[in-house]
C-alpha cells in the first residue's frame, strides 16, 4: 500500500490509523494546494482532485478519508478499531463515520465561512449547537464514541483537533475524552513520523508554511 501524504492535512489522521493498526505502508509526501494558496498540485498524486489522503493497494485507489478508514480497518479484522461484520456496535460504528463526513465536516465549514445560519443549509444538515450537543451528551454517557473501546469513529473525530481546539465542542467531558485519544502510543508515533516526513515534502509545500 501507499499513502499519499501531505504534513498537516486530512491524511494526518490516516498516518496515525496506520499507526493504530501497525499496517506497513510506504508514505508518499506529496504537494496539495493549501487555503493559503501556496502549494500546487502534484502530478505524481493519483487523486483526481489532487487532494490527500489517497490510498493505492496494488491497482485498486481509494481516495476519500471516510473509505480509506474503511479499507485499512478492514485489513485488520481482528483490531478493535472496527467492529466486526454482525456485531451490535457495527451500525453505530459505520453511523459514526458517516455523520462525520456527510454532516459534521460540513457544519463546521459553514460555521468557520460565517454561513451557518443559511436557511437551506441548515435545514439540510443542522447548525454547530445541534453537532456540540450531540457529541457532548454521547461523551457525557461513556469513554469512547462507540463501546467500551477506542476506535476509528473516535480517532476521525479527534483528528479534527489536530488543526484547531474550537472544531470540537468545548466541555471538560470532551476534554477529557480528546485528551485520552491523544495521549495514545500510536498517536505520538504519528506525529514523530510526520515531523520526520516534513523533510521529504516537495519544495513549494515547505516554503507555503
Amino acid at each position: 500500500m501507499r499513502l499519499f501524504h501531505a504534513n498537516l492535512s486530512r491524511s494526518s489522521r490516516i498516518l496515525w490509523l496506520l499507526e493504530e493498526l501497525e499496517l506497513p505502508c510506504e508514505i508518499v509526501p506529496v504537494s496539495i494546494i493549501r487555503r493559503d494558496g501556496s502549494g500546487g498540485r502534484d502530478p505524481r498524486n493519483p487523486h483526481p482532485d489532487g487532494k490527500v489522503p489517497a490510498l493505492t493497494d496494488g491497482e485498486a485507489l481509494i481516495t476519500e478519508t471516510i473509505a480509506i478508514v474503511q479499507w485499512l480497518c478492514e485489513q485488520k479484522p481482528d483490531s478493535t478499531l472496527m467492529p466486526t461484520v454482525g456485531h451490535p456496535q457495527r451500525g453505530p460504528w459505520l453511523t459514526w463515520l458517516a455523520w462525520y463526513a456527510g454532516v459534521y465536516e460540513p457544519v463546521i465549514g459553514f460555521h468557520f465561512a460565517g454561513v451557518g445560519d443559511n436557511p437551506v443549509l441548515y435545514a439540510g444538515f443542522r447548525g454547530r449547537a445541534e453537532l456540540d450537543e450531540r457529541l457532548r451528551k454521547t461523551l457525557a454517557s461513556r469513554d469512547w464514541l462507540v463501546g467500551d473501546t477506542f476506535s476509528a469513529a473516535d480517532l476521525l473525530f479527534a483528528s479534527a483537533a489536530i488543526w484547531a481546539r474550537e472544531i470540537l465542542p468545548d466541555g471538560d467531558v470532551v476534554d477529557a475524552w480528546l485528551q485520552r485519544c491523544l495521549a495514545r502510543p500510536a498517536r505520538k508515533r504519528a506525529e514523530q513520523r510526520e515531523a520526520a516526513l516534513a523533510s521529504q515534502e516537495p519544495p513549494g509545500e515547505r516554503a507555503g508554511r
